[in-house]
């Protein structure tokens, strides 16, 4: 469990261009970060790419934190879901070999269809619409519990909120997406 105390420190710290103080929040904090990345793009190479980006913007925008509106590990948090978000919606294009473009061709396609393709994208473009509509605490909650994998007590703990108020907010955002979802059907 990272010492908020000392991360707070760390932050600050940064804010002030200290190289030696972001080095630390970076080895205190990069293999979490990670594991979000990880999580949310599915591949390492993407994931250590999206966390480099992260880190960055960290650097640039450690002065601009304020730790009334959140705790350190939650406000980056948000930067690598963020950043791992994007990194998903922009075109990859990889230059691959010849030995690999004949395995490619060798082996039949098991993946969903175009179908199947096309309505998984108009339910997720229908879950996003719906996750607008939510409080951001709602939002959050639920994406820290079901993109990101933390239990009600690990999300209690990591917004600094009592457990009840958490449960609340995700079975009323739960309840409010089911009533949008449906909405659109």
């Amino acid at each position: 469990m990272l010492d908020n105390t000392l991360l707070h420190e760390l932050m600050a710290r940064s804010a002030l261009r200290d190289q030696r103080a972001f080095a630390e929040l970076y080895r205190h904090t990069c293999a979490k970060l990670f594991g979000v990345a990880l999580r949310i793009v599915r591949r390492q190479d993407w994931a250590e790419e999206v966390l480099q980006e992260s880190f960055v913007s960290i650097w640039n925008h450690a002065e601009g934190y304020s730790s009334s509106k959140s705790a350190q590990m939650t406000w980056m948090t948000a930067i690598v879901r963020n950043r791992a978000l994007d990194w998903l919606r922009r075109p990859h294009f990889e230059v691959a070999s010849d030995d690999y473009q004949l395995l490619l061709e060798s082996v039949a396609d098991e993946g969903d269809g175009p179908e199947l393709l096309l309505s998984k994208d108009r339910e997720g473009r229908a879950l996003a619409e719906c996750m607008k509509q939510l409080s951001s605490k709602q939002r959050q909650s639920i994406a820290l519990a079901y993109t990101h994998g933390l239990s009600h007590g690990e999300l209690s703990a990591h917004i600094k909120e009592p457990l009840g108020t958490v449960k609340t907010w995700i079975r009323r955002g739960l309840e409010r997406l089911k009533g949008c979802l449906d909405g659109m059907r």
